[in-house]
């Protein structure tokens, strides 16, 4: 009789967990950057007050730990499960994005959306609110060539050019590493600019995940 693979079931257990914790987190987003935030300018003074009191928290709780569950699966399987050889350019770029998202949602987002929607006091509700919003909207910038690269790094990553076994990063890996930090940058100090919209923030997401494909390919 074969011996039962545990590290192999192991190791798939924490990648499907990884992928719903996922889920949930960018479902979560989305729904604040594409649902809620136009339903918020457009209701009432009652239903937005009922709103803000009931439905927006528990969309936050399942937000903030759908985060904090996808990333801690993700450091699992970074530490665990993934051999250093076969770290690449592309889940070095894919971590590095779903790291920031991780911290924005935990350090910028929940702390002042606690503010803007009234459940602790310290600051200027306005202020708070514009503040997450913005860091949320690099979220979802962020969101599209973060998936790109968590899955092109098992089928377009085991390349010799893009092992950092190999070469230890092409230019391009870093330059797309420098945009990712200005934009993050922007997050915090910034402002909001062609994310205001959120036409405009899918179009930049997916103008963000070809510039770092082009990268990531020509350099």
């Amino acid at each position: 009789m074969n011996e039962f693979p545990v590290m192999l079931y192991l190791d798939f257990l924490f990648r499907w967990g990884h992928v719903l914790f996922g889920i949930t987190w960018i479902g979560m987003l989305y729904y604040f950057n594409f649902v809620q935030g136009a339903y918020f300018k457009e209701a009432g003074p009652e239903a937005l007050g009922d709103a803000k009191a009931k439905l927006a928290p528990r969309a936050l709780w399942w937000f903030r730990w759908g985060a904090m569950f996808t990333f801690i699966t993700g450091i699992v399987l970074l530490l665990g499960m993934t051999p250093r050889h076969l770290l690449n350019e592309y889940i070095i770029i894919g971590i590095t994005l779903g790291t920031l998202m991780f911290l924005n949602v935990w350090l910028i987002i929940w702390p002042h959306q606690q503010i803007a929607l009234g459940l602790k006091s310290g600051g200027a509700p306005a202020a708070s609110g514009a503040k997450a919003l913005l860091a949320s909207r690099t979220n979802v910038l962020f969101s599209a060539p973060m998936v790109f690269a968590m899955l092109a790094s098992p089928h377009l990553g085991y390349t010799g050019g893009h092992l950092l076994s190999i070469n230890g990063g092409g230019l391009g890996m870093y330059l797309g590493l420098l945009i990712i930090a200005l934009l993050e940058v922007n997050a915090l100090i910034g402002k909001q600019g062609p994310l205001t919209s959120v036409r405009g923030v899918i179009h930049c997401s997916i103008g963000l995940t070809a510039v770092l494909v082009v990268l990531l390919n020509l350099l």
